[in-house]
């Protein structure tokens, strides 16, 4: 790499630019609520319009000019090619039909995972989870699906609305698992019906929100910690190979010190015998 592309990735990647990207992101996110207000843009229409794009031109200018310091390697990081994604994603003219597109100029406020470490760590740690995840998704699926099929056939004649057909009865499930307006919603209205259909709505909730639920807090748990785990190990691997480094040096440094005091030694003890003669 050349030393001028060099010099311009310090740049771009220096903290003082990172703070400065963060705040003119926190800036525009500002601005792009106050656009919601009729009031205020009313008001501040053409002001609002002319910081927005010049917020936009620096990004672009911040993107450019990592783009050409890094090179190729630009694309190879994850970070870099989602920066991109949302940077280009807003630049997408949003006039005629296209005007639905402007919604999507809020998107830019999510460079601040990119730009916050500890953003970009829960992140990390949820992509480093979606096994987990997905396994576990896959459970919940299978026992929504089966209770779904189960509630059609017991509740269905008698609850069409909530128990008609399969997706429906998923539908009002999930409602059931999230503990919204359950009982007097729709429990109770079934029970009066059916007085035992406790026993398949209890067992159903300790089920999916108590048990298979909890196992996504689990996942998500365990990756972050095995990130923090592995970033630890590293820093203390840096550590020790600094530690080793200077113990290495120091050693040497003592060696030398050790060689020049035998020969001051030596060369006392001549000078004392050429005296005494």
């Amino acid at each position: 790499m050349a030393v001028w592309r060099e010099r311009l990735n310090e740049f771009v990647c220096s903290p003082k630019t990172e703070r400065l990207v963060t705040a003119l992101i926190v800036v525009n996110a500002v601005t792009l609520g106050l656009e919601t207000s009729a009031t205020v843009n009313d008001a501040l229409s053409p002001w609002l319009g002319w910081f927005d794009k010049a917020i936009v031109a620096v990004f672009v200018v911040e993107i450019a000019a990592r783009l050409v310091a890094q090179g190729p390697a630009f694309f190879t990081r994850g970070w870099n090619l989602f920066d991109f994604a949302v940077i280009a994603v807003t630049l997408i003219p949003a006039t005629g039909n296209l005007s639905v597109l402007r919604a999507l100029r809020i998107l830019r406020v999510l460079r601040l995972v990119s730009v916050v470490p500890q953003m970009r760590k829960v992140v990390e740690a949820l992509l480093h989870a979606i096994p987990g995840l997905g396994s576990i998704s896959s459970l919940l699926l299978l026992v929504f699906y089966v209770g779904a099929v189960m509630a059609t056939r017991m509740f269905g004649d008698a609850f069409p609305e909530w128990f008609g057909s399969v997706g429906a009865s998923m539908y009002s499930l999930f409602q059931i698992m999230t503990l919204e307006s359950w009982s007097m919603g729709i429990v109770r209205p079934v029970m009066e019906t059916f007085g035992w259909a406790w026993a398949f709505f209890v067992p159903f909730i300790l089920l999916t929100s108590f048990a298979v639920l909890n196992l996504f807090i689990a996942v998500i748990v365990d990756a972050m910690q095995t990130l923090h785990t592995a970033d630890r190990e590293e820093t203390e691997a840096v550590l020790r190979q600094v530690t080793e480094a200077e113990a290495s040096f120091l050693a040497t440094e003592l060696e030398g010190l050790r060689s020049e005091i035998r020969a001051l030694k030596e060369e006392i003890g001549r000078a004392g015998s050429n005296g005494g003669r």
